[in-house]
């Protein structure tokens, strides 16, 4: 540091010397000068130089010494505040200017800009400044646009002069709708343009691709004049989001081939999520190999990258290898290989790496308990999270969450009770307690936590909203359900799916028909999940020619594989129908083995339509797929006796019970008073057991009294 401030102290003791020399010669004078202003320019490059490197303190040290400054000294020390978040001080040199030139007010336009956007402070100086240029402009339409004030800065695009406009004017409009998502406006502002750069191209190839617009932004794409690695990312991104990984793979390995742009580091990453997120080994290792031949440092961002990579493989010794060859881990490289034991159930090597890190965030904290949730371990989570010193609406989300997925739906309640005192919930955790609700059937558990998500203002919030649809659809409350789908402004698959489920699992297949149609007429993209729906809505109202239709146009007209439930759902509806022989034509034509429950729907039909043949067929198939399953021996066993072969039906039973194969029983479950009341078929075990057996003896002696008196 001495050293640092002897070598700045010289040129301006030198300077000194200089300005207090007079000599009366001309020729001594111009060389003086020339010493003068090149001292001058060291002084302020010295200035600029730790302004950027975040020493503002030697940036001072430098300044204040300087016994002759010029515009660009006090310019350079105003950046320099700025650059480090000292607005004030920034301020105070701008306003102890002698004299303030284009340049100077645009560094603190710009100041005010980046801290904090104050943008009416900016504007203020923009408003007095008499001979603005093309960063005036531009600065002050960046101001707006951050501040999203696009009424202001699109007045002032407008009163730009036309030679500021493009590309630097554009280009902070455009982003400015971008980040909003508005990519209409975007495109009208690029399609203006008289002037653009790779800046404005790359821009709106991102934004398209963003906006899920990927063939547009192809398009786009190789219409510009010129690409740098900024624009190839954008749109290899575009592709893999969009789920085109043949396409986006296609386009960085064109990218290698021209050799024009080098690969960078983003666009390494990019590649790494893609291969891991598709389950692409073999491309995700050619990436690796070429980066090592390319000489990219494995830094903390491409690091953690591989090892997520690796990790979504199933390859957890790999990423663990990758992880030990890191010199400078973060904190993010060991949460990434936390969360990558976890997502493969290696809890144990989580914990062990969780336990050795050298610090801690609320992510590794919520990663663990993660893990043990997912891993059944709920006792060993609760544990983490009450050792948690702070928690957020995240880590509560996640033990709840938790609760949810392991079916303990009253603690998942419960402890949301407790969280609403402590913390505000966040979408995720309302997603999250009304599946709790739903599958206790607590219509007023789910009331209540409607009403917290009016007063939370979450009601229009689109997860939210398809949580609620499904939560009023499985409590039977179906008109309601309709009502908040009817609500949603922009409705997803989600919602579509949600609505179509619930209409069909409360019988009502006509409407989930017609919303479907409706979801078809407005272009949204049916998935499997939305076949199901239809095709379960169809079962269950016994439509069977629609479900037919609908069947058959998944591969032919939308180029969807049907998956072995949708064969199921068929099945199930062709032998609720009768058709059953027509439903096992369907099963042996099936491109894969069907699983129990497509013969367990032959099984049911043929108990309904007496079809004996057809019950042993299906018996048989289940017996081999499910050995411990009760239900086709009792079935046929049913069946048998039904017939009159009570030979046959008692040696079924007796096979039955001689392999120790015992059905699950009849379950049912009541809520009073915030607590749920389970029953079991023969249990005796209730607290009430005995007041309840009193009530029901008091009701059959009445029914019975008023049947023999003929009420």
């Amino acid at each position: 540091m001495k050293q640092h401030f002897r070598t700045l102290q010289q040129p301006i003791t030198k300077l000194k010397q200089f300005k207090f020399k007079l000599n009366p010669k001309l020729n001594d004078s111009k060389n003086s000068g020339v010493r003068d202003n090149k001292l001058l320019i060291q002084c302020n490059k010295q200035i600029t130089e730790n302004g950027r490197n975040g020493n503002v303190n030697e940036a001072e040290s430098v300044f204040h010494r300087m016994p002759i400054k010029n515009t660009a000294s006090w310019t350079a020390m105003l950046s320099a505040y700025a650059q480090n978040g000292q607005i004030e001080n920034a301020r105070k040199v701008f306003d102890q200017m002698p004299h303030r030139t284009t340049v100077s007010y645009n560094a603190m336009i710009s100041a005010y800009i980046r801290n904090g956007c104050n943008v009416a402070k900016a504007y203020e100086l923009f408003s007095v400044l008499s001979e603005r240029n093309l960063v005036s402009y531009a600065a002050m339409i960046t101001g707006f646009v951050k501040a999203r004030k696009f009424h202001m800065a699109e007045k002032l695009y407008r009163e730009a002069p036309p030679e500021f406009r493009d590309p630097a004017c554009s280009n902070a409009l455009i982003n400015g709708y971008l980040k909003v998502g508005d990519v209409n406006e975007a495109s009208q502002v690029f399609e203006n343009m008289v002037e653009r750069d790779v800046v404005s191209w790359s821009a709106m190839v991102d934004g398209l691709c963003r906006d899920g617009r990927v063939a547009a932004a192809r398009e786009l794409f190789d219409r510009m004049p010129e690409r740098n690695v900024v624009s190839w990312s954008a749109m290899i991104d575009g592709y893999m989001e969009k789920g085109f990984f043949q396409e986006g793979f296609s386009l960085f390995t064109d990218m290698r081939r021209e050799g024009l742009v080098d690969v960078n580091s983003t666009t390494v990453t990019i590649m790494f999520k893609a291969c891991g997120n598709y389950c692409r080994m073999p491309e995700g290792m050619q990436i690796h190999g070429l980066v090592s031949r390319l000489g990219f440092e494995l830094e903390s961002v491409l690091s953690n990258s591989v090892i997520t990579m690796y990790s979504m493989f199933g390859c957890t010794d790999m990423a663990d290898k990758v992880f030990c060859m890191v010199a400078d881990k973060d904190i993010v490289t060991w949460n990434s290989l936390i969360s990558g034991y976890v997502h493969n159930n290696e809890v144990e090597a989580a914990c062990r790496v969780f336990e050795s890190m050298p610090e801690k965030n609320l992510i590794s904290w919520t990663a663990m308990i993660t893990g043990f949730t997912k891993s059944g371990r709920i006792v060993n989570a609760i544990e983490l999270f009450n050792m948690l010193p702070v928690k957020d609406d995240f880590v509560w989300t996640t033990i709840i969450s938790g609760f949810v997925n392991n079916k303990e739906y009253e603690e998942a309640l419960h402890w949301y009770a407790r969280m609403i005192w402590e913390c505000r919930p966040n979408p995720l955790t309302i997603s999250s307690v009304l599946a709790a609700s739903a599958a206790l059937v607590a219509l007023n558990e789910g009331l209540q936590i409607h009403t917290c998500i009016v007063k939370m203002n979450l009601e229009y919030n689109l997860s939210v909203q398809n949580s609620l649809i499904s939560f009023y659809s499985k409590c039977g409350n179906v008109i309601d359900a309709h009502r908040i789908f009817l609500d949603v402004i922009e409705p997803n698959v989600i919602s579509y799916n949600s609505i179509i489920n619930g209409f069909g699992q409360n019988g009502f297949g006509k409407e989930a028909l017609c919303i479907y149609k409706k979801m078809q007429s407005e272009g949204h993209e049916a998935n499997h999940v939305t076949f199901l729906a239809v095709l379960s809505a169809c079962t269950h109202a016994g439509l069977v020619e629609e479900g037919w239709n609908v069947f058959n146009s998944m591969k032919s007209r939308y180029g969807i594989e049907p998956e072995a439930d949708h064969y199921a759902c068929i099945v199930d509806l062709l032998g609720r129908a009768g058709l059953l022989d027509e439903a096992v034509d369907l099963i042996r034509s099936m491109p894969f083995k069907p699983y129990s429950g497509v013969w367990g729907a032959i099984l049911g039909a043929s108990n309904t339509y007496h079809r004996l043949d057809l019950a042993k067929l299906a018996a048989q198939n289940i017996t081999e797929l499910e050995p411990k399953n009760a239900t086709p021996y009792v079935v046929l066993s049913n069946m048998y006796s039904a017939s009159g072969e009570k030979i046959d039906s008692d040696l079924v039973r007796k096979t039955k019970n001689f392999k120790g194969i015992k059905k699950s029983p009849g379950c049912s479950w009541i809520t009073m008073k915030d607590k749920v009341h389970l029953f079991l078929a023969g249990d005796q075990s209730h607290g009430n057991i005995d007041e309840m057996k009193a009530i029901i003896l008091t009701l059959d002696r009445e029914m019975q009294w008023l049947y023999h008196c003929g009420c």
